[in-house]
């Protein structure tokens, strides 16, 4: 089938990102009292930090600044940067779409963690449209990040291919109409929890 445009998650899916995000995540957490296995941590995929700190402290009767707690953890993650390089089965579908089919990033990172991923790997400049955290007010599995992605593209959201590595990633996708390839059919991150 050909697609009219391709959209990309960015954490786990471009960037092999989620062991140094779990890494960030298991030191913030514990400086917070609060737990967060690696299993939930990867359930969570594509959930907004804030949000899944209000999820955390909700459960465990905690409380804390939400928004402050995914600053200090985005933080902690940034320090980390320079270990996440390419998922390269996912880099070299962008590579051979450049310059013939529209490009986007579909994201739940906030905008400024996003470009710093971008530099790190080097591959801002295929893209043609960047959807972060802040664009929508619903996130996955609820399909708007794909959906003003595939209408910054000006693709029709049935023409386009989204490649996720998340289940509510790749939910979210399908409630958008569009075809979605699971990166973790070929891509499994390195864990960091012995026995997980």
């Amino acid at each position: 089938m050909e697609f009219e445009g391709y959209i990309f998650d960015l954490d786990g899916t471009l960037a092999d990102t989620m062991p140094a995000h779990y890494l960030s995540w298991r030191k913030i957490t514990q400086k917070h009292g609060l737990e967060f296995s690696e299993d939930r941590f990867y359930s969570l995929g594509g959930v907004p930090t804030e949000r899944i700190f209000n999820i955390l402290a909700e459960e465990q009767g905690k409380t804390l600044n939400a928004a402050e707690c995914a600053h200090e953890k985005e933080n902690a993650f940034v320090d980390l940067i320079s270990e996440v390089g390419p998922i390269e089965p996912v880099l070299e579908v962008v590579r051979l779409n450049h310059g013939k089919v529209p490009m986007a990033v579909a994201t739940g990172a906030m905008r400024w963690v996003m470009e710093r991923i971008l530099d790190q790997l080097e591959i801002a400049d295929y893209f043609q449209a960047f959807v972060c955290s802040e664009d929508t007010k619903r996130h996955k599995p609820f399909p708007d990040v794909f959906l003003e992605a595939a209408t910054r593209l000006g693709v029709a959201p049935e023409k386009c291919c989204v490649y996720e590595d998340a289940q509510l990633g790749i939910e979210a996708g399908q409630a958008a109409g569009m075809h979605v390839i699971d990166v973790r059919e070929f891509h499994t991150p390195r864990r960091i929890t012995a026995g997980a």
